[in-house]
């Protein structure tokens, strides 16, 4: 038996004495890995067999040769080594659990809608606000060559300078800092060594934990040279969020908000995703209320001051319904075709309601293209898109001071 002194376990975040040695690695002559028992070694697998790959160090596999993909994507394998969080650094309750479990969520069970004072709204605000400049960061990282697996790294190393800790990362045994779902991926997908590719669409979903509250937010991003269809969806997509936004009230329905996105989704030829839904966030990662994101639902709750939520409509080119992966996480469209999303954290206040992960002053410009639509606004001071071709194919990029404010606390949030 090894000297339990001299090992610690692999797990996330666990650290604990370590005797137990993979039988694997040790038949195939690897470096020991070591853990501090069952469990631990049972929730580390799906990512630690990946070391188990000898000969090309930069060779790459798709893990589930034998599954029907529904679209051109595959997943890239073995995936990098989970990245270390700083001791430091305050962990959500489920960053620690073999097996990601929040026992936080689970006691609380989703009875009931958290109210947030002014004082929590403050905290969240600066948490929400580093949520932005990590998604921002991330952003500049997207062009064609680039692998989700880096944009992971970018997400974590920017996270932890922030002093928070990645949300994603082992919520459930999820095994990365951020998801990063392209083209036919729903959400939740696993960042790895594929490249991005011109004329791909991703989407980064970034999440942290700071001072005992979540952030969450996340936006559709273009690689490249997309076809006009694909701009269509993430345009689109984005109009479908801030029509949602524009309802949020003191007073108004949980469920009302899926009618105007569907309604919406549906008059420009495309389908609502129906599995996945916005959510309350803060204490928790999710929490009450459940916002469905299509017509004729059955969320219960009323909007009152101090909840805080996310919306994050998933709109597809194709038909609605989504299937996942062997990996237990990567959402795909069951036809293959795209998917696009953008989700921000709403606080109800008042009169109207706040973005909290509206763009900062320093954000990335909104990119749109002339071949495709022109930008004109209108007497509600918000935007509209002219549907029209136009002679040149140039970008055109809309800068921070371009964008009015639009009706409650919020600003156009892109």
């Amino acid at each position: 038996m090894a000297d339990l002194a001299s090992h610690t376990c692999q797990a996330a975040d666990c650290g604990k004495p370590a005797a137990l040695q993979c039988p694997t690695c040790a038949k195939l002559e690897l470096p020991a890995s070591y853990f501090c028992s069952q469990a631990c070694f049972r929730a580390t697998w799906a990512t630690h067999k990946t070391a188990h790959q000898v000969g090309d160090p930069k060779a790459t596999y798709d893990p589930f040769p034998s599954y029907a993909y529904t679209g051109s994507l595959r997943p890239s394998y073995p995936l990098s080594p989970t990245r270390p969080v700083p001791s430091e650094i305050q962990r959500p309750d489920y960053a620690t659990d073999a097996r990601g479990h929040s026992r936080l969520e689970q006691t609380y069970g989703n009875s009931e809608i958290p109210l947030m004072d002014e004082a929590e709204a403050e905290r969240m605000r600066r948490v929400c606000r580093l949520g932005r400049e990590v998604l921002d960061v991330a952003a500049r990282m997207v062009r064609p060559g680039v692998t989700t697996d880096e944009i992971d790294r970018v997400v974590h190393e920017a996270t932890v300078e922030r002093g928070a800790y990645p949300s994603p990362l082992n919520y459930y045994g999820f095994p990365k800092s951020v998801c990063t779902s392209v083209n036919e991926v729903v959400c939740h997908g696993i960042p790895d060594r594929r490249p991005l590719a011109d004329g791909d669409i991703v989407n980064i979903d970034v999440s942290l934990y700071k001072d005992g509250l979540h952030a969450d937010l996340n936006k559709t991003y273009f690689v490249g040279n997309v076809d006009e269809q694909g701009k269509k969806l993430v345009r689109v997509t984005r109009e479908c969020l801030q029509k949602a936004i524009d309802m949020v009230r003191p007073g108004a329905r949980y469920r009302d908000l899926g009618a105007k996105i569907e309604e919406h989704a549906r008059a420009n030829g495309f389908s609502v995703v129906r599995t996945y839904c916005g959510h309350g966030v803060g204490r928790m990662f999710h929490s009450a209320p459940n916002i469905p994101h299509y017509a004729k639902n059955r969320a219960i709750g009323v909007m009152k001051k101090g909840h805080v939520f996310t919306i994050e409509p998933m709109i597809n080119e194709g038909r609605f319904e989504d299937q996942t992966w062997r990996d237990g996480w990567t959402a795909v469209t069951v036809d293959g075709k795209r998917s696009a999303q953008f989700e921000h954290a709403i606080l109800v206040t008042d009169e109207g309601c706040e973005v909290l992960t509206r763009r900062l002053e320093d954000s990335p410009p909104m990119r749109f293209y002339y071949s495709m639509f022109q930008i004109s606004f209108n007497d509600e001071d918000d935007y509209e898109i002219v549907d029209e071709e136009v002679d040149t194919e140039e970008e055109y990029e809309v800068d921070d001071d371009d964008i009015p404010e639009i009706p409650h606390d919020d600003s156009y949030s892109d």
